[in-house]
């Protein structure tokens, strides 16, 4: 039971720090600008981070019965180690996709526009890792998804408030330092 904490947990808390200032987080921001109806728009990211999440997830839990144990821990441990200079690279906007009509109503576009977001970001490549670690894919999609909206559904409500109190060159640092520290665990384990 504590291996399944402790990947819960640490898929939360990971995912979370590793979203503050994303792409994916400031598109939960222009979302929330444009069409000023915040609950379609969390449900949104709810939708398509349990379908970005549980495809890594499972991307992640298949590798473990591919790869040796050796290859795995020296693959998992230079990914950890390559996701803390990762984080050390802030994320910017592309205005390609921001103008989309909503077609498929707030809720629908949330979802498209989310689920291709997330395609080889952080979290979801975060979310690879951590369902190869650990043997509790459920449990690292669950955390991983609940560290999305821990850090997206508070953007969609409070807006650009909240981005002007949030240090992200901070968050960024101490993200970088826990993927650091799982990565050096790793390879030293």
């Amino acid at each position: 039971m504590d291996l399944i904490m402790e990947a819960f947990l640490l898929s939360t808390g990971i995912v979370a720090l590793a979203e503050m200032g994303d792409k994916t987080q400031l598109l939960a921001l222009i979302l929330a600008a444009r069409f000023r109806k915040p609950w379609p728009i969390v449900w949104g990211i709810l939708v398509a981070t349990v379908a970005n999440h549980a495809m890594a997830g499972a991307l992640g839990a298949w590798v473990t019965t591919v790869l040796g144990p050796t290859t795995l821990r020296w693959i998992l441990g230079g990914s950890f180690i390559a996701m803390a200079v990762w984080m050390l690279i802030p994320d910017t906007m592309d205005d390609e996709g921001t103008d989309t009509q909503p077609r498929w109503g707030v809720f629908g576009t949330t979802v498209v526009a989310f689920f291709l977001a997330e395609m080889g970001d952080k979290t979801q490549i975060a979310t690879v890792m951590l369902a190869a670690k650990y043997n509790a894919y459920l449990w690292v999609v669950a955390g991983t998804t609940l560290g999305m909206m821990l850090a997206n559904a508070p953007v969609v409500w409070l807006g650009e408030r909240m981005t002007r109190l949030v240090p992200l060159r901070m968050v960024h640092v101490v993200s970088a330092l826990i993927f650091a520290g799982l990565g050096v665990f790793v390879l030293l384990a």
